[in-house]
């Protein structure tokens, strides 16, 4: 049976029940909409997350007070709410109005309040927390227009949240696998109209028996397409099907269809939400290249965000091996290029430490003077030993010319996280 063929499969039932998903808890205003008040989201519930929200408060120059156990604050000034209200991360309600992030994040298909728009696309382990990379560019103090680097960036999260606040982003990663999805949850708003004019072609040439991921004859249909954001969205589609195949056992033609319908209702729910806001978007740029090596000039970034790969503990090649392989890349010499996962024991952890000096060098060299540097790390365990990550991230960032103005801890919950803690640090170069 192709696709086309089994159009009506379990379709509607799967949309409307992500659909319902969006009545969650995290969603409601029951809050009395009164002004003169801050009101925090209700899926704030750590420690860290108040001090990140309390920092946007003081780079945005507003004046408060923390009142009603700490879920609301008395306003004591009446300057820059507008703006409080477009930018922030942590608040639902200021001064009576609701705020820009509450209403982006009810565009959300996921079982997850932090996988809203595109950010759910594609499984990638380690994901940021979105709501704190938009607290990270405005406690940094970027405005719109500014450009913020993130030279490992992984899932896309920072140049998406960047995009939504008219930041500008050059997103770097050694992983074709990262620059892939980070492209298409950023540049398919651009081209929406164009993917959903080939879908029924598209489907049209999945055949019986050909739509696998073993047999190349649909996915060389999909690096027929012309447009390279149109052909990245579809690529990334098939991807998410191979994951699903590989990961759950799932169908793989019903998850094709199933994420390309679901896929395209995101896009269209970034489009819709930039409109209704009336955002400015911001640019991006995703680059294949080496965070050891960046092409950037001299003193070019106003700030940095970004979250080093944590390979002693998480091999991100074996990880994502199946994507990998269909992409066409042979994993033996993919893994001489990434951080963290050469070498074995102790030799590891000398090349990942060397490996991060260079990167830390560079961020320095091309970020401009004043400018902030928020990285988001934790110790691993290797060989059953904790590798001291945090401390020496702060040593050696110390060392090249940063100064550490911030270092907050962030407890990380699950029973099965390989890190069970990360330190938020961010740093200054004078």
């Amino acid at each position: 049976m192709t696709l086309q063929n089994n159009k009506n499969f379990k379709k509607k039932r799967m949309i409307y029940r992500d659909q319902d998903i969006n009545t969650s808890w995290a969603y409601k205003t029951n809050d009395s909409l009164k002004k003169g008040n801050l009101i925090l989201l209700d899926n704030v519930q750590f420690i860290y997350e108040l001090a990140l929200a309390q920092l946007e408060l003081q780079s945005l120059n507003i004046n408060f007070q923390v009142t009603n156990g700490l879920r609301e604050f008395k306003l004591l000034t009446t300057k820059n709410l507008d703006k409080l209200a477009r930018r922030t991360a942590y608040f639902k309600i200021v001064d009576g109005k609701l705020t820009d992030y509450f209403h982006i994040i009810q565009k959300n298909i996921t079982r997850s309040v932090n996988q809203y728009l595109t950010h759910w696309i594609y499984p990638y382990k380690g994901k940021f927390h979105p709501q704190m990379i938009r607290a990270f560019l405005n406690i940094i103090g970027l405005k719109e227009g500014d450009k913020v680097l993130d030279p490992f960036i992984g899932s896309g999260t920072t140049a998406l949240e960047a995009k939504l606040l008219g930041i500008d982003c050059i997103g770097i990663d050694i992983s074709p696998l990262c620059v892939l999805q980070s492209k298409v949850k950023t540049e398919s708003i651009e081209v929406i109209n164009e993917i959903e004019e080939i879908k029924d072609s598209i489907l049209n040439k999945a055949k019986p028996g050909l739509f696998n991921q073993e047999d190349k004859p649909f996915l060389e249909t999909i690096n027929s397409i012309l447009d390279e954001k149109v052909k990245n969205f579809y690529k990334m589609v098939y991807l998410v099907a191979v994951s699903d195949n590989a990961r759950r056992g799932r169908n793989f033609d019903q998850s094709f269809y199933k994420n390309l319908e679901l896929m395209i209702k995101s896009v269209r729910d970034f489009r819709d939400i930039a409109e209704q806001l009336n955002l400015k978007l911001g640019k991006t740029e995703i680059m294949l290249e080496d965070s050891r090596n960046l092409p950037q000039d001299d003193e070019s970034i106003e700030g940095i965000i970004t979250s080093p790969p944590y390979s002693i503990a998480l091999d991100y090649v074996s990880n994502d091996a199946h994507a990998l392989k269909v992409l066409g890349y042979k994993l033996s010499e993919i893994r001489e290029e990434f951080v963290g996962v050469r070498g074995r024991g102790p030799e590891r952890i000398n090349l990942y430490n060397q490996d991060m000096k260079k990167s830390y060098e560079e961020m320095y060299r091309v970020l401009k003077p004043k400018g902030f540097a928020a990285i988001v790390i934790g110790n691993a365990t290797y060989m059953r030993e904790e590798v001291k990550t945090v401390e020496f991230t702060i040593d050696y960032c110390q060392n090249v010319g940063f100064r550490l103005v911030k270092n907050i801890d962030k407890i990380i919950f699950g029973l099965y996280n390989v890190m069970q803690k990360e330190n938020v640090l961010i740093f200054q170069k004078p």
